[in-house]
């Protein structure tokens, strides 16, 4: 963090002179990060990012990178300097239109000092020409650039963007993106929203691809590599865009078969969550050896490891649940979790009583009885899990739990009401878990205090006259799990990677 040095004499000659505009003290370097207490760096201060338009090369054989990142913004303070956070090597900086100075720092801290300072509440436009090796850079200790046989992928959460394009990572900067990508001939770029054009020249392609509506940094996705793309409509309208790496082995079939039916999915939430917010539809599989999945908006990334056992559409659901609870609806700090996994969880739950394998009802009694008092798995905490326990098994099964406890408590009419009322209140902003308790209260018009620190924030297990109270304390022998219990179980797998990370999926 820096502090505002204030000069005695910079303000008396301030008061003598008030036509001068600005003094050098009122100006101020934006801090390295947003505020998050999970991640202290992750984010920026003093500016708020409205589009990025991202010109791209990408060399599938060597893996290099070279870009050029258009952002426009606007300033939240008298900036002196700001950082974005980045990892490739930069070239130049230029801001508004005049070549900055600029270091890095940290982890992954790009700064730079304009020309001139900023004042508060102006539009600025930032350009950063960059190139470099994505699969050679790490922070912390791990990369979230996936090097495939046939190029590369960014998909990570809560961080992906630092390789491969400079922004302000961090949920609460939401913006629209332009993604232009020039491939080898042959090879595919992929990314989300909508293809608005490709066209090839001199052993080239370009891949140009634009999201309209407001995405989070760690929602943005990348990925280059000989793909079979297909395309559909769903019955809403909504076009569909999948592709899957040609080397998907014995994954490919189940892969399809899963992902195919994503239209068909995407309607189906839609009857619970509203409208599908977002004018493109799809996912992608590319041939990555890591497990996780993820919901990058309107695109989802699947690893094919999850398809390993078979088609798992409860997966697809999970997914695409996400792209309202967690992508149209973003947190507004990573504590905020919940938001996004219990209720992509409580889908899957929804999709099992859909396909007539076991209902919400029956899944939260076995989950409640498969985990005695002293599991350590009550001992995390879904509302505030800490980022340790970000992505822990609980926050998706206990959060779950927590949304059946709810629905028990206010009844039907009410709690669906609240599922779809909620991505339509607070579309395309940010919300926290205190929110949607206010939500829910002003929906139902209980009190919802207690319920909601029981189920999401004691370390302990819900005692026999609270769970009976959610009809979570069954008569019936739970030891047998419903039908779906094994597909929903197998997306465990999904939460975690190699680099002992966790991650939501």
């Amino acid at each position: 963090m820096h502090r505002r040095i204030i000069v005695p004499g910079a303000l008396a000659m301030a008061a003598l002179l008030p036509a001068i505009p600005a003094t050098a003290a009122s100006f101020s370097p934006g801090t390295p990060g947003i505020g998050d207490p999970y991640y202290p760096a992750y984010g920026n201060g003093g500016y708020d990012v409205s589009h990025y338009d991202l010109r791209l090369k990408y060399q599938p054989a060597t893996d290099r990178l070279e870009g050029t990142a258009t952002i426009l913004a606007r300033t939240t303070q008298d900036l002196s300097r700001f950082n974005l956070d980045f990892l490739l090597d930069v070239s130049e900086v230029r801001v508004n239109g005049a070549q900055a100075s600029f270091t890095t720092s940290g982890q992954h801290e790009l700064e730079i000092t304009p020309k001139s300072p900023l004042r508060k509440g102006v539009p600025v436009t930032v350009v950063v020409r960059y190139s470099g090796v994505p699969s050679e850079k790490r922070a912390y200790g791990f990369t979230s650039w996936h090097r495939t046989p046939d190029g590369g992928v960014a998909a990570n959460e809560p961080e992906a963007a630092w390789w491969w394009f400079p922004g302000n990572d961090h949920p609460l900067d939401k913006a629209t993106y332009d993604v232009s990508v020039q491939v080898p001939d042959g090879s595919q770029a992929i990314s989300n929203g909508t293809l608005q054009s490709s066209s090839s020249r001199a052993g080239w392609t370009r891949w140009n691809w634009r999201s309209d509506k407001p995405q989070a940094t760690y929602l943005a996705t990348l990925a280059v590599g000989r793909f079979d793309l297909t395309t559909s409509t769903t019955d809403s309208g909504i076009p569909v865009v999948n592709a899957y790496s040609k080397d998907l082995g014995p994954h490919a079939g189940a892969a399809r078969a899963s992902i195919e039916r994503t239209g068909e999915i995407a309607d189906w939430l839609a009857g619970y969550f509203g409208p599908y917010p977002y004018n493109a539809l799809g996912g992608y599989v590319p041939n990555t050896d890591t497990g996780y999945a993820l919901e990058t908006q309107t695109r989802p990334f699947y690893s094919p490891r999850q398809f390993a056992n078979g088609s798992n559409t409860s997966l697809v659901v999970h997914e695409l649940a996400h792209q309202w609870y967690g992508d149209l609806v973003s947190v507004t700090g990573w504590k905020e979790i919940w938001i996004n996994e219990g209720f992509a969880r409580y889908a899957q739950w929804l999709w099992s009583e859909h396909e007539g394998e076991g209902t919400a009802q029956e899944l939260a009694d076995h989950v409640y009885a498969s985990h005695p008092a002293d599991d350590p798995f009550w001992t995390v905490r879904p509302g505030d899990p800490g980022p340790e326990n970000q992505f822990d098994i609980a926050v998706y099964d206990r959060g779950a739990l927590a949304l059946q406890a709810l629905r028990n408590e206010i009844g039907d009419e009410a709690f669906f009401a609240i599922l779809e009322g909620w991505p339509r209140t607070y579309a395309h902003g940010n919300a926290s878990v205190a929110d949607f308790r206010r939500y829910a209260e002003e929906v139902s018009g209980r009190p919802l205090a207690a319920l909601f620190d029981t189920w999401l924030f004691q370390p302990s297990k819900p005692a026999a006259p609270a769970a009976r109270a959610a009809s979570l304390a069954p008569a019936a022998d739970t030891s047998v799990p419903p039908k779906s219990w094994k597909k929903i179980a197998a997306t465990n797998d999904a939460h975690r990677h190699g680099q002992g990370r966790a991650h939501a999926h």
